[in-house]
């Protein structure tokens, strides 16, 4: 893109604080600028500025739960029937695993990716290192390597293939296949002028998980699955270091009941708990969030005394490739978080708000849930596989998750 051209486009966009931005700007720096604006979409920019100002409704959504299997419920022969379907497919090399890892670890005070966090084992391993083991440790009961692909964000890639490369792969090298970034969506102030990060270009945030399928395609990632005979595809966080990478029971199940998808879940702990419950939203599979669900929902039991919205979305999910290839033909709907966020004004001064200033644009994963006909969802012990690293102290902490660590690999 030429200046003038430049010029022309965020002036016609309401966007002329970039000029300004420009003028200041060294050579290097204005190329970088006339990339970034290159590849805006102008018109999708003024899309997500209207959704800044629409009101969610949540009123006339019919919520209902959603059935789970009960994966400690079945019997020793159920369990080795599936295990043996699934191992099966494992065997033949139908399995891959991509973590989303895109990350910082700024709210545990760590200043890298958050998959090199150290989280007080006496080991000493980080949470990559800790995922690695459990790649190596199915190697050897399965005898197969199981391909790793790590989604990383354009803040941390860097960092996180250094990190690789520092510990050697963690001797899992023939297993980690790529490192790729998910795409990125500017941030807009209040007026739905551009913001302008501290290194004079503008601010853009990852997309959110929801952006794994688009990046599984625009990275030519499930294109290379595809080509390897890989059917399913595991996905999860990094932050939930008892994560199951490699589970037969999962994709024996999925394959033996024909879904497409399958979520793993574990019950609530108690009804305020701060995640996602699985349901059904206007008879669609679907995920509530908990800022959503209505004092009724939220403390409404079953006659067992289980509490009927008790499917936790814990971020492990099971996706044939096929239906991957589906989801990524169209968009999912983008959700709005209100943010601090450091600016640069147009006078090129530093601006540290003390409050919400700006807007970030996120695709949920769960949200391609509803595209499909129907959803598996197997139920396990939250000591079995839950143990994420959200908070510094408190709940979902490294301390909470190195308790739960520690207690499942009998450390």
């Amino acid at each position: 893109m030429e200046y003038d051209e430049f010029k022309k486009i965020v002036t016609e966009n309401g966007q002329g604080h970039l000029v300004k931005l420009y003028e200041r700007l060294d050579d290097a720096k204005r190329k970088k600028l006339l990339d970034q604006v290159s590849r805006i979409d102008f018109n999708k920019i003024d899309y997500l500025y209207s959704l800044t100002k629409e009101k969610k409704e949540f009123n006339n959504v019919n919520i209902k739960p959603i059935d789970a299997c009960d994966a400690n419920n079945l019997s020793d022969e159920e369990k080795a029937r599936l295990r043996a379907i699934g191992i099966e497919a494992i065997q033949q090399g139908k399995l891959a695993v991509v973590m989303m890892a895109g990350g910082q670890g700024t709210r545990l005070g760590h200043s890298g990716p958050k998959g090199t966090f150290d989280f007080g084992l006496e080991s000493h391993k980080s949470i990559f290192e800790v995922f690695a083991d459990k790649f190596k440790d199915a190697e050897k009961e399965f005898g197969v390597i199981v391909p790793w692909y790590i989604m990383t964000s354009r803040e941390n890639v860097r960092d996180t293939i250094t990190f690789f490369l520092e510990h050697n792969y963690f001797d899992y090298e023939d297993g980690i296949r790529t490192f790729f970034s998910q795409n990125e969506l500017p941030m807009l102030d209040e007026n739905g002028k551009l913001i302008i990060s501290e290194d004079g270009l503008v601010k853009e945030a990852a997309n959110g998980h929801g952006g794994v399928f688009d990046a599984l395609v625009s990275n030519m990632v499930l294109d290379q699955l595809k080509s390897m005979g890989i059917e399913w595809i595991f996905t999860c966080g990094v932050d939930n270091v008892l994560a199951k990478l490699v589970d037969p029971l999962l994709l024996g199940y999925a394959i033996d009941n024909n879904y497409k998808a399958t979520s793993v879940s574990c019950i609530k702990d108690y009804p305020e708990e701060k995640v996602g419950v699985l349901c059904y939203k206007d008879d669609k599979p679907s995920v509530v969030e908990y800022t959503e669900l209505t004092d009724d929902l939220k403390y409404a039991k079953k006659e067992s005394g289980e509490l009927l919205f008790s499917e936790s979305h814990i971020m492990m999910n099971l996706f044939s490739t096929s239906v991957i290839e589906d989801i990524s033909k169209k968009e999912l709907p983008y959700h709005v978080a209100h943010k601090k966020c450091d600016i640069i004004d147009e006078e090129g001064n530093v601006i540290k708000p003390d409050k919400p200033n700006a807007y970030k644009f996120e695709t949920f994963i769960f949200d391609a849930f509803e595209r499909l006909p129907k959803l598996g969802v197997l139920r396990y012990k939250r000591e079995e596989c839950f143990a994420p690293i959200k908070n510094a102290e408190g709940a979902d902490s490294p301390e909470t998750a190195r308790k739960l660590y520690k207690a499942y690999y009998n450390l």
